[in-house]
């Protein structure tokens, strides 16, 4: 499968994967929509911003290209990944500030509406952010009960969306299960009783192709270390449609927002277009290795890429059901992939001890509470083998928790595709 695999050759441009095979890397890293390996590119880029761009044009920086920074990478990330024209997207902040910002403006612009509809299930920032929101503004959540191995489907949304609704906000693939939204249909539904929806786009941008002019979305908001693989902390990015930029009112009013950046001026009178919605001094360094990820994604194409995508969850799906079920692990996680996004979540009451113990040696899912294992399979970065690799860990590591082993050494887990016979796959 990886022989055959067109997308194959990128996963030597990362750091930490088998180009390396004379350090110690993780046998398998199935965390990527945690937080996405670092590019050799990106190495080399932040090293010569170091010594050159900051080194020696200093202050001057400011004026030649980092002020422009944030809205040239929110163009090339717009047109590359998420589907949209040049002028709506910007980089900086986290998640958790532009999460406020557009939600905050959103719901000030509907100021005779009281509700915001969300789902129990969503990302704990997404909840905490909308229930600070309300309490400030005196409004009232409608909360979808989503099914935490599924997500919200459209006859949720229109069973609770009215006249009443300021702001519907969802993410497009639920953190937990894997769920892929419809975003189009769900847009719709908001839009015909005249509320806004913002979309959270942190666990599907750079792993499937979206279409936010073409879903006529309102707003959107997404982190650069997953997919995009930006690095710890990295900025986000926000989208706000062409035609609400100038209606809405972003609430943190700060310098780089500012119609006349330089001049200090005594008040806030907010730029025109998408800059209105920035705030304080962005975050250059940090934003720099998204920009490796992006020029990847466009030689590579998004729809390649998701395509790379189903087949790895489809691949660990099929290694679940042969050697997992049988140990009572479930799948938690859509099995039709049009409603699936780039990982897979597999539920046992022992999955906590299980990766912790997969952690010590050197395999790494990362794990949700109450029961779930995630695995995170980026498809740039990610081969099949490494795929094979891990599941088989869990496995084994399962295996000898169920038959009383307290751990399992280093040497019972695989290790490298050259030692085994036949192709990738054999013996599943």
């Amino acid at each position: 499968m990886d022989r055959i695999d067109g997308l194959a050759h990128y996963r030597a441009r990362f750091l930490g994967t088998d180009a390396d095979a004379d350090t110690a890397n993780p046998r398998s890293y199935l965390d990527g929509n945690s937080l996405g390996r670092p590019l050799r590119a990106s190495a080399e880029r932040i090293a010569e911003f170091l010594e050159q761009d900051w080194g020696t044009r200093l202050i001057r920086g400011w004026d030649e290209q980092w002020m422009e920074l944030p809205l040239q990478i929110g163009d090339d990330l717009g047109r590359v990944a998420l589907g949209a024209a040049a002028g709506q997207v910007f980089v900086g902040d986290s998640t958790t500030v532009l999460l406020y910002k557009l939600a905050r403006a959103a719901v000030d612009s509907r100021p005779r509406r009281t509700e915001i509809v969300l789902d129990n299930d969503n990302f704990p920032t997404d909840r905490y952010v909308l229930e600070g929101i309300a309490r400030e503004r005196g409004l009232t959540l409608r909360w979808i009960d989503s099914d935490p191995e599924g997500g919200v489907t459209a006859q949720q949304v229109r069973a609770v969306v009215g006249p009443q609704t300021s702001l519907v906000v969802l993410s497009h693939v639920a953190y937990r299960s894997g769920y892929l939204a419809d975003m189009k249909a769900i847009t719709d539904i908001a839009h015909e009783h005249d509320a806004l929806v913002l979309w959270d786009l942190s666990h599907s941008v750079g792993s499937i192709a979206i279409e936010l002019d073409h879903c006529d979305a309102d707003l959107a908001v997404g982190c650069s270390y997953k997919y995009l693989s930006g690095g710890p902390g990295a900025p986000a990015f926000g989208y706000v449609k062409n035609d609400l930029q100038d209606v809405l009112t972003q609430p943190i009013q700060g310098w780089m927002g500012a119609q006349a950046i330089f001049e200090m001026g005594p008040g806030y009178l907010p730029a025109t277009g998408i800059r209105r919605f920035m705030s304080g001094t962005p975050a250059v360094l940090g934003m720099l290795a998204m920009q490796d990820t992006i020029v990847m994604l466009e030689e590579a194409t998004i729809e390649s890429v998701r395509a790379k995508s189903v087949a790895l969850t489809e691949f660990a799906i099929t290694l679940v059901d042969e050697w997992l079920a049988p140990m009572g692990v479930t799948v938690a996680s859509p099995r039709e992939h049009t409603h699936r996004g780039g990982h897979v979540t597999i539920n046992h009451p022992l999955m906590r001890e299980v990766t912790k113990i997969l952690w010590d040696n050197d395999v790494i899912p990362d794990f949700r509470a109450p029961s779930g294992l995630r695995l995170g399979l980026a498809p740039l970065s990610t081969s099949f083998v490494e795929t094979f690799d891990g599941v088989a860990a869990v496995r084994d590591v399962l295996r000898g928790i169920l038959l009383g082993r307290s751990g399992i050494t280093a040497s019972a887990l695989p290790r490298s595709p050259e030692n085994r016979a036949g192709p990738v796959g054999h013996g599943m």
